[in-house]
């Protein structure tokens, strides 16, 4: 599936409201999941794709040796620029870049992790080359994906509230890229097709999404992902009516107060 350019529109207020509202709402449970996952083998050069706003470059910052080097990149210089100016609890190194042309040498690296990126990624099969590429033998990929959106109670209620809000043409952003790249098989097919040649390590891990209110969930989704540009682009409703209507359904279905919903997420471990 083609990944619309408009998805990967991480700008304006967005970096900020992401790391304000997202990364404790769905993203911290699996960067300390992966930070651990990579923790628990001799890492001595670590790069991280995708990294974001950096939870997880701060988890592996404080897990890992350290005289681990640790390179964190992304495309969006929004991003990295939110990321870097959070503080680590030991130097990382920050720099911009392209997860289908990464510009490091061959075999520079003993693990890779990407949280959450690769279903950004339009041809997941050089993405997947790349890291190859720059992994050394006997090192390891880790990365994870959402799984289906049904699976993740607050973006499948906040999808579904405004499919009723814009019925000629919903805002599909969550459910199309986020959401939209959950297939084992698809996934293994593509690091086939990249040289990975053993089998990848495959875990579901299930967590729960909670806020005090049913305004933070409806704030993350609308106002701190590429959502939001896809909400704008319709005029009206405007973006404070959809995140009201959003927070509304979600109080609706989780009740006032406190709000509490599954997520659930793929995680791959992919030996080098």
């Amino acid at each position: 599936m083609d990944v619309p350019a408009t998805d990967k529109g991480f700008t304006g207020s967005i970096p900020e409201l992401y790391e304000r509202y997202l990364v404790p709402l769905i993203f911290e449970p699996y960067a300390v999941d992966l930070a651990h996952r990579l923790a628990a083998r001799p890492v001595g050069r670590l790069l991280e794709i995708a990294a974001g706003t950096g939870i997880v470059t701060r988890k592996l910052a404080a897990l890992l040796p350290a005289n681990t080097s640790i390179t964190a990149t992304d495309l969006n210089q929004a991003m990295l620029d939110m990321a870097s100016s959070i503080q680590t609890v030991r130097p990382v190194s920050w720099e911009r870049a392209d997860a289908l042309a990464l510009p490091f040498e061959n075999a520079s690296f003993d693990a890779v992790a990407c949280q959450f990126g690769v279903m950004f990624f339009p041809d997941k099969v050089r993405a997947f080359s790349e890291v190859r590429r720059v992994l050394a033998p006997g090192g390891v990929f880790a990365f994870n994906v959402w799984d289906r959106i049904e699976e993740n109670e607050f973006a499948a209620t906040i999808t579904s509230a405004l499919g009723l809000l814009f019925p000629q043409d919903p805002p599909r952003f969550l459910a199309r890229t986020p959401h939209g790249h959950y297939s084992l098989a698809a996934i293994r097919h593509a690091l086939h097709g990249a040289g990975f040649a053993s089998a990848p390590g495959i875990d579901t891990v299930a967590a729960r999404s909670r806020a005090t209110s049913a305004e933070i969930p409806a704030i993350a989704y609308c106002q701190g992902t590429p959502l939001r540009s896809e909400i704008e682009a319709h005029k009206t409703p405007t973006l404070a009516e959809a995140t009201e209507a959003s927070a509304n359904a979600i109080r609706q279905r989780f009740g006032a107060g406190e709000v509490d919903g599954k997520i659930q997420a793929h995680v791959f471990v992919v030996p080098c």
